[in-house]
């Protein structure tokens, strides 16, 4: 059932919104037309720079997080939000990555001749300006301007209030790595309110800015979905599931299990439901339980699995029907035990959000049954959820993971940040 969001009205200045998107617009006809080498030498000063300041970050950072903890927020949240040497020096080594990368702007996609003699090529092109909105996790600043910066696109960076000191220390990198290769800064700009009011009027840029990609929670993606009057890609939910079937390796299925729930709990490819086959969950939950508490996973079963569970003497709680399809962001796993692959699959149709899921199997034809039926934007046969992401892809970094099919689906890196056009070549060819 559709979340009914009140309307808000765009009382912002409307001038302030058309503001930043036209001087990004202005900004993108620069970009687009600058050199792989310029862009590519943007970057790796951006990269410099963001470990040169490093200790400015790191102190903006601190006032986010003392703020996010007067307020109450505890757990996987201030983990999204904290930034240390550690993920400062992971952001830095994702923008060198980018600039490793193929430059895709100019591509030839695809090329043939028709009879007639005309050549047909598609062709890459950047999007234009692009809004992207997103709560909570820095890092996405330096990810998000990188790809922008290397697909040729100007971006308007809208994150959340509770990360405003961070990300405004990391646009500050940004920028100044912009300067210094000699293109413009503008062509990566923070807004810097946080007001829903402000990002009601940049929804409604209708010509102004090409493409809006959200991620976050559900309220968020309701929000955008109300007020957009501008393309959007939604990054919505992940409510990843791992299925463990009849057939597979115990210790495998373990690790597993616990590294895609308990490796980092609050992003989106992270586990939130375990189902497994009814003939292997008498050998597999009591180990797969074990691993999971000792992670200060709790669990949340269904009848069966209870049991199971707690006759092997480990904690437990019963599960509700809320706790199926939901996204907790947290060290919570729900867990049921399924009849067999058609159950499995039924469930996943009905909870999944077209995110990520997995299954472990030594059985091809299941696993390829798997692959074939399940709807998500990736399907892991024997592997994490964590996975599906841009950098463990090889696609260098992604903006986000795409959960609708048109344009893009799953991480959107590079050549998904552009579009393509036509060109045709003839020798004076009319058409009869």
């Amino acid at each position: 059932m559709k979340q009914s969001v009140a309307p808000v009205a765009p009382t912002a200045p409307p001038s302030e919104a058309a503001r930043l998107a036209e001087t990004a617009r202005a900004a993108s006809r620069e970009l687009s037309r600058a050199h792989s080498a310029a862009k590519d030498d943007a970057l790796c000063a951006i990269a410099d720079r963001l470990v040169a300041t490093r200790g400015r970050i790191e102190r903006a950072n601190r006032d986010d997080l003392a703020a996010a903890r007067r307020a109450g927020v505890r757990g996987a949240f201030l983990d999204r939000l904290a930034l240390d040497p550690k993920r400062i020096a992971a952001m830095a080594e994702a923008v060198r990555a980018i600039a490793a990368l193929q430059d895709p702007v100019g591509e030839v996609v695809l090329s043939w001749r028709r009879p007639n003699g005309l050549t047909v090529k598609q062709i890459r092109l950047p999007l234009g300006v692009l809004l992207v909105v997103y709560e909570a996790r820095p890092n996405v600043t330096a990810d998000a301007a990188a790809l922008c910066i290397k697909s040729g696109n100007a971006v308007l960076l809208r994150g959340g209030g509770e990360a405003l000191h961070s990300n405004r220390a990391i646009a500050r990198a940004v920028g100044e790595g912009l300067r210094r290769a000699g293109l413009p800064a503008d062509a990566v700009q923070l807004v810097e309110d946080p007001k829903r009011e402000r990002l009601a009027a940049l929804l409604a840029l209708e010509g102004k800015i090409d493409l809006c990609i959200p991620r976050g929670g559900a309220g968020l993606m309701s929000f955008v979905r109300e007020h957009a009057r501008i393309p959007v890609i939604p990054h919505g939910a992940g409510v990843c599931h791992v299925y463990a079937d009849a057939s597979l390796d115990r210790d495998a299925a373990v690790r597993v299990i616990v590294n895609a729930k308990a490796q980092r709990p609050g992003v989106c490819n992270a586990a939130e439901c375990l189902l497994v086959h009814r003939s292997a969950a008498r050998e597999l939950l009591p180990l797969a339980a074990r691993a999971l508490c000792d992670a200060d996973v709790e669990l949340r079963c269904c009848p069966t699995s209870l049991a199971i569970v707690r006759r092997a003497g480990f904690p437990a709680r019963p599960a509700e029907e809320s706790d199926y399809g939901r996204e907790f962001l947290d060290r919570i796993l729900a867990v049921r035990v399924v009849r067999d692959l058609d159950e499995a699959l039924a469930h996943i149709e009905r909870y999944g959000t077209g995110h990520t899921e997995a299954i472990l199997t030594r059985d091809l034809a299941a696993a390829r049954r798997f692959e074939r039926e399940v709807a998500a934007s990736a399907v892991m046969i024997n592997a994490s959820t964590r996975f599906n992401d841009g950098g463990e892809l090889g696609l260098g970094a992604e903006i986000g993971i795409s959960t609708g099919r048109l344009h893009a689906y799953g991480p959107m890196g590079l050549r998904e940040l552009c579009s393509k056009k036509f060109v045709v070549e003839g020798d004076g060819q009319v058409r009869a």
